[in-house]
C-alpha cells in the first residue's frame, strides 16, 4: 500500500496532462487576444511542460521507491521549474524609456507553470481555483483598471525649445503650478531640429509626468506652447 503512492494509472497521467492543457490554454486565450508576446500555444506548452516535469518527479522513478538506500523527494525536479520558468518569462518584458511592457504576460507565464505543477500533482482543486482567479485578475480587473486608473497613469510629454540659462527652471516651476509631478525629465542628444547659424540652438527634453487630471495637463501644455522659446510640445499616455 505504502508504495501505490508512487504509481498512476495510464488514464489518469492522460487526464493530467489534458488538464494541463486545458487550463494553460485558458489562461493563454485571454493573452492571446490581447496580442501579447506570450500566446495561446505558449501558455499551453508550459503548463503541459510544467506537468509533465511533475509528473515525472513524482512517478519517473516508481521502480527506485522500494531500494532501501533511495530517498525520494518529488518538490526536487519541481524546485528547478519555478527558478527556471523565470528566464522565460524575462523574453516577454520590453522596455521603451520610461515604459516597461510585458510584466503581466511574464507573471501569467509564471502562474501558468505552477498550475502545470498543481495539476502533476493532482491538486485539482487548487488548480482550478487559481486559473478562475488568474481569469478574473487578467479579464475583470485589466477592464477595472483601465477605467479606475485612466486618469492616474503617467504621460509622457516631449518639448523642444531654445536653450538658454534656467529654462528648465522655468519648464519645472510651471508645471508645478499647475499640481503635475516631475517623474523623469532628461534631454534627449540629437533629437531637437537644427537651428539657422547665429541663433540659440535648440534642445530635446523628455518628461514623465504624473497628472491628476487631465484638463490640468493641457492648461499645461496650452500655456507652454505660447512661450517664445518654445519650439514644439507633444504629449503622450503612458500604458
Amino acid at each position: 500500500m505504502g508504495q501505490s503512492v508512487w504509481h498512476i494509472t495510464q488514464w489518469e497521467l492522460v487526464l493530467r496532462l489534458i488538464m494541463a492543457a486545458a487550463v494553460g490554454g485558458l489562461i493563454g486565450i485571454e493573452r492571446e487576444r490581447n496580442n501579447h508576446a506570450a500566446g495561446f500555444r505558449t501558455h499551453i506548452l508550459v503548463c503541459l511542460g510544467s506537468a509533465m516535469i511533475m509528473l515525472l518527479s513524482i512517478y519517473g522513478f516508481a521502480e527506485f521507491a522500494a531500494e532501501p538506500n533511495v530517498r525520494m523527494d518529488p518538490a526536487r525536479l519541481a524546485a528547478q521549474v519555478v527558478s527556471g520558468i523565470g528566464f522565460l518569462g524575462a523574453g516577454a518584458i520590453l522596455r521603451n524609456g520610461n515604459v516597461i511592457k510585458g510584466l503581466t504576460t511574464a507573471a501569467s507565464v509564471w502562474v501558468v507553470a505552477a498550475l502545470g505543477l498543481c495539476v502533476g500533482a493532482g491538486f485539482y482543486t487548487g488548480a482550478l481555483v487559481c486559473t478562475l482567479l488568474a481569469l478574473i485578475s487578467l479579464h475583470l480587473l485589466n477592464k477595472w483598471e483601465k477605467t479606475w486608473g485612466k486618469e492616474r497613469r503617467n504621460r509622457e510629454l516631449d518639448i523642444e525649445l531654445i536653450d538658454y540659462a534656467g529654462v528648465l527652471a522655468e519648464l519645472h516651476a510651471a508645471l508645478r503650478e499647475k499640481g503635475i509631478h516631475i517623474v523623469n525629465m532628461r534631454i534627449v542628444p540629437g533629437k531637437a531640429a537644427s537651428r539657422p547659424a547665429g541663433e540659440a540652438p535648440a534642445i530635446a527634453v523628455k518628461l514623465v509626468l504624473r497628472v491628476k487630471s487631465p484638463d490640468k495637463l493641457l492648461a499645461a501644455i496650452e500655456e507652454i506652447s505660447k512661450w517664445e522659446h518654445v519650439v514644439s510640445v507633444q504629449s503622450e499616455q503612458l500604458p
